[in-house]
């Protein structure tokens, strides 16, 4: 290391501390089955849905359109996908699909690594998804975050510098003194080139084992771990 530790640590959450993908596949599955669509893998409804997020970010920092929470997107994205499938689901259904957001699983190594990490380092959100959605995702899962930051205090979506740096400036610190923690290097990138630290968390099951969508943008990072214990461990907690 070339510098200081961190002072605090902010986390990347969808796939980097839930899983999102099982979660939603989950939620998905038997809505699907009623809708007489069985014949809909539920994964790969999941990953259809999740790729259009993915290049949506990127796309909506460019748009010039006006900050809007998490949950108009995901409907939005949502309803394409759905158009593209030929599948006429009903408000009711739609919305419980954008609900499930809210309600991701954790992965196992999860709360008690934030729950050491906590014990040295502030830890907080540094998430896409809005307030409201963190919190309930927070209590449906036990994640004990110290604050909930990120797009919407920000009103920018990773990975616009501004989602960033905001959330290192609501702690009052310096982008260098605080650390992103991702399993994206995408990601870690734009946080990087934001002046944060970067500590990469693999976690190969994301996509249920295949290549995740972003390794062209790996670097060497401050910290490397294979789950938020190992991370705890590396620093000091």
């Amino acid at each position: 290391m070339t510098q200081a530790p961190p002072k605090a640590l902010a986390f990347d959450v969808f796939g980097t501390v839930v899983d999102w993908r099982s979660s939603i596949a989950a939620a998905a599955a038997p809505v699907l089955a009623a809708a007489g669509r069985g014949d809909i893998d539920a994964f790969a409804f999941t990953d259809a849905w999740r790729a259009r997020y993915i290049v949506g970010m990127r796309a909506f920092g460019e748009s010039g359109r006006g900050f809007v929470k998490l949950d108009v997107l995901h409907r939005e994205m949502l309803d394409a996908v759905l158009d593209e499938l030929g599948l006429d689901l009903g408000e009711g259904e739609r919305q419980a699909l954008v609900m499930g957001w809210h309600r991701l699983d954790p992965w196992p190594d999860s709360v008690e690594g934030l729950t050491r990490l906590k014990q040295r380092f502030p830890i907080v959100t540094c998430s896409n998804g809005h307030i409201a959605l963190m919190v309930n995702m927070a209590r449906h899962a036990g994640l004990v975050w110290d604050a909930i930051l990120g797009a919407e205090i920000a009103q920018a979506y990773k990975p616009l510098p501004a989602a960033y740096t905001a959330t290192a400036a609501a702690l009052d610190l310096a982008p260098h003194e605080l650390c992103l923690v991702a399993a994206h290097h995408g990601d870690l990138a734009a946080a990087r080139a934001a002046g944060l630290q970067c500590a990469f968390v693999h976690r190969p099951l994301e996509y249920g084992g295949a290549p995740a969508p972003d390794l062209r943008y790996e670097q060497e990072w401050e910290y490397r771990a294979t789950s938020l214990i190992d991370l705890a461990g590396k620093l000091g907690c």
